[in-house]
Parts: structure tokens; C-alpha cells; sequence
């Protein structure tokens, strides 16, 4: 097989360069390891910034996203048995973020893909093996697909294939400088068949630890307690959830009650920072969880993927159009700095917000105070909002 651009992935990130490359002109082949029910039922991020939905109408996206997708105007921080509300359209002139789940981006762009009978390849259950000749002018991607191994040929390959794809490993560990750190906690988060008990986001900082209120529908919830790393979820009962949910949500003299319902899945996933630069070697191109790792706390994680994918189609359009590499070869250095904004945010929200094991009084004391800069400071509100609604993807 040969093509322009190898994109390695079928989630969020592959499917919307192939998408972006394919409007303008560019051939490409996506390859993707698993088969089409199993990406299409990935639980993963659901908060969409301002900049993630204007590139999803403008990609021709975002058809059902504007019929189905919940948009939020604010969040609610909740400490100390009060509540503060942000409202995003007043501090960043009119910009919001929208709540749509991961899972039906990725159903949305298949779709589109699929059904396009001059749209790129899309190969299910196609492994990528090894990637050859990356600081080549020729890189091939060897894959299995229908029990054959293969060669993609293609003058650039894109790594949207996460933390553990192989595109992040093909890169030399000699050219590699990794930037991490691990929480002491983690968060359990389950799905709810119940309408949300808020019409906007939740973040709560207790003294028995963090709590966030999310929504998956009118009708479906998606709440997350943190829980001390190597929780089992099973050892949590629905009743337990439940009652330590409204615990940490509690407000003094407020009518407000988190409404429950039946709990229809439960999961625990850790917390981390992670960063690798650069994001190029050679023809080699490493765009979202390839590249880096957030926390959730900051819901920047999807997005992240779609501004490095943004960044990375226009250099490969330019690349297409008029033979310069100058966007190319500034890919790596442009990614990485709105990347470590929002390493900066979600380390900020994640500290901010959780309570350690063993933290002291102290900390206590400054996590409160931090949480009352942001009650009481429009500069401080501004700040949070501004990032949270997402920094200009160029």
C-alpha cells in the first residue's frame, strides 16, 4: 500500500486528521488495532472547548454534536460547604465548552469516513507492527490485518495511537526527553442512569477528598469520587458511592439533594502528568496521548489531541500545497507550547482541588485560600476560565 500520510490510530485524534487531510486534498490511510464496536464504545473524555467544536462544524463534524451536545456556560467550584460559580461567556467574551462524549465524536467521524466512497482507507483490526526508516524520505509502517502482515508506504507517518501505541517507542531513547509525575490517588467514576442532579459541572474539594459532577445526557450522569490508588472498584457498593457523593457535594443551608439512580458501570483510573519532546523524529509525528498525559481534572486531554492534529494538518497541507516545511518543522516546538499551558492548568485544578494522603493543616489552609482567590478575584476567575474554555489552538 502506498499513501501521503500513514495515520496510526482510529480514535479522536487519527480519525480527524484523516478527515482534515482528506478536505484538503491529501491522501491518507488510517490503520487502527481494534475493530469498529470496540472504538466506538471507548468511555474517555467528554468536555469539549470552544476551539474543539469550531473545528468539528468546520470539518462538516459536528451535525449531531450541535443537535445532541450540552453546552455549559459556567462550572461550580464547591469548598467548604459553599458554592462559587464561574461564568465562562463573561469572563472570555462569549466562549463556552460543551458537554458531548468522546465515544460519539469518534461514532461521528466513522460514520463520515465510511460513508464517503472517495474518503480515505479506514482499517479495523489493523495492528501496527513496527514503523521503518521514520528519518527517512520513505517511511513504511509494517501491520497485520486479516491475519497478513503488510507495508504502508507514505512520505509521513502520524502517531495518534496513545501512551502505549508503538509510535512513541519508534522514536530513539537517545533523542527522548520524558517529563513526568504521578498522583498519590485516583479517581473512581461511574455511570449513572439518572438525570443530572446540576444543569452545569461540579467540582468539589472536601476534606475527605476531591468529588466532580459531570453529565453524559439529560438522562445519564457521570460522577467521580477520589479514591487512594489500587482501589478495587468492586470493593465500593452503589450505596456507598452514593452516600459519599453527597458528602462531599454537601452545601450548608442549601435545599440542594444528589439525586441517585441505578449505577450502570464503575471504573478507577489513575492520575498522571506525562510529556515526551520533542513531538518529531524525522518524518515521525506524535499527536495527542502519544505525546502527553494530563490529569482529567482539567478536561484537556481530547482537546490536546485535537490542537496538536489541527497544528499538524495544516503543516502537512502546506507541506502538500507548496513544498515548504517551515509549519513541519515547527510542529514539535508549536504543539509543545500550548501542551505544557495545559500541563500547567490540569497540575493547577488537580492540586488545587485533591487532598493527598498525609497532607497537613498547613495545606489544608492553602488549598482553601487558593479556592477563595478564585471566589473573590475577577483576575483569579478569569484565569481558570480562560484556560478551561481553551487557549487558541494556533
Amino acid at each position: 500500500m502506498r499513501t501521503t500520510v500513514g495515520i496510526i490510530g482510529g480514535g479522536p485524534a487519527g480519525l480527524l486528521l484523516a478527515r482534515l487531510l482528506h478536505r484538503a486534498g491529501v491522501d491518507c490511510v488510517v490503520l487502527e488495532s481494534r475493530d469498529r464496536a470496540y472504538v466506538e464504545r471507548r468511555q474517555r473524555a467528554g468536555i469539549l472547548e470552544q476551539g474543539t467544536v469550531d473545528v468539528l462544524r468546520e470539518c462538516g463534524a459536528a451535525e449531531r454534536l450541535d443537535r445532541e451536545g450540552l453546552p455549559h456556560q459556567g462550572i461550580e467550584l464547591r469548598f467548604e460547604g459553599r458554592a462559587h460559580r464561574i461564568d465562562f461567556p463573561a469572563a472570555t467574551g462569549g466562549k463556552s465548552v460543551t458537554v458531548y462524549a468522546q465515544t460519539e465524536i469518534v461514532k461521528d467521524l466513522v460514520r463520515l469516513q465510511l460513508a464517503d466512497p472517495g474518503g480515505p482507507p479506514l482499517l479495523f483490526e489493523a495492528e501496527a507492527l513496527a514503523i521503518e526508516k521514520a528519518d527517512s524520505d520513505a517511511p513504511v509502517v509494517r501491520f497485520r490485518h486479516e491475519g497478513r502482515e503488510e507495508a504502508l508506504s507514505c512520505d509521513f507517518v502520524a502517531g495518534c495511537d496513545g501512551f502505549h501505541g508503538i509510535a512513541r517507542g519508534a522514536v530513539p531513547v537517545d533523542r527522548v526527553r520524558a517529563f513526568e509525575r504521578t498522583y498519590p490517588y485516583s479517581w473512581l467514576g461511574v455511570l449513572a442512569d439518572v438525570p443530572p442532579s446540576c444543569e452545569e459541572l461540579i467540582y468539589a474539594r472536601h476534606r475527605r477528598g476531591f468529588a466532580l459532577h459531570s453529565m453524559r445526557s439529560p438522562q445519564v450522569s457521570r460522577l467521580y469520587l477520589q479514591v487512594p490508588n489500587d482501589t478495587d472498584p468492586a470493593d465500593w457498593s452503589d450505596e456507598q458511592i452514593w452516600d459519599e457523593l453527597s458528602a462531599r457535594f454537601a452545601l450548608d443551608d442549601s435545599g440542594w439533594r444528589l439525586e441517585r439512580g441505578p449505577i450502570t458501570a464503575k471504573s478507577v483510573t489513575p492520575m498522571r502528568s506525562f510529556v515526551q519532546e520533542p513531538m518529531r523524529h524525522g518524518r515521525l509525528f506524535l499527536a495527542g496521548d502519544a505525546a502527553h498525559i494530563v490529569p482529567p481534572t482539567g478536561a484537556k486531554g481530547l482537546n490536546l489531541a485535537v490542537g496538536d492534529v489541527v497544528t499538524l494538518a495544516r503543516a502537512l497541507v502546506q507541506h502538500h500545497t507548496t513544498g515548504s516545511t517551515e509549519l513541519l518543522d515547527g510542529y514539535s516546538e508549536t504543539c509543545l507550547r500550548r501542551v505544557w499551558q495545559a500541563e500547567r492548568f490540569s497540575y493547577f485544578m488537580t492540586d488545587t482541588l485533591h487532598r493527598p494522603p498525609e497532607q497537613t493543616p498547613f495545606e489544608d489552609r492553602l488549598q482553601i485560600a487558593q479556592l477563595d482567590r478564585i471566589a473573590t478575584s475577577r483576575t483569579a476567575s478569569t484565569e481558570l476560565a480562560e484556560n478551561y474554555v481553551g487557549l487558541p489552538l494556533s
